[in-house]
């Protein structure tokens, strides 16, 4: 069994910033990659940021320049520091990882999710 556990959101105001914090336990043998995701109200869920293992990055273009993905890899954990939010940053964030478990099935397993809500 994996799951992930998911920190750090919660009510800012605009030009604000906050950190996210996922980390990921079980019958871990290795994670491939650890990702963000956010749904907001009315939109289907997205990539929000993406680390591999090796320290590969990849950004959605509505927060290049404003988030920054970061992970630790022998501690299972990854962060996402949130910069400069506004009002369209509102959205529940997901941890998303593809993990290999220790009996070397490969699963993609989803934190509960962590709200975050930026005001005007």
């Amino acid at each position: 069994q994996v799951q992930l556990v998911e920190s750090g959101g919660g009510l800012v105001q605009a030009g604000g910033s906050l950190r996210l914090s996922c980390a990921a336990s079980g019958s871990i043998f290795n994670i491939n990659y650890m990702a963000w995701y956010r749904q907001a109200p009315g939109k289907q869920r997205e990539l929000v940021a993406k680390i591999t293992t090796g320290g590969l990055t990849n950004y959605a273009a509505s927060v290049k320049g404003r988030f920054t993905i970061s992970r630790d890899n022998a501690r299972n954990t990854v962060e996402l520091q949130m910069n400069s939010l506004n009002p369209e940053d509102t959205a529940v964030y997901y941890c998303n990882a593809e993990i290999r478990t220790i009996a070397r099935s490969i699963v993609s397993v989803w934190g509960q999710g962590t709200q975050v809500a930026v005001s005007s």
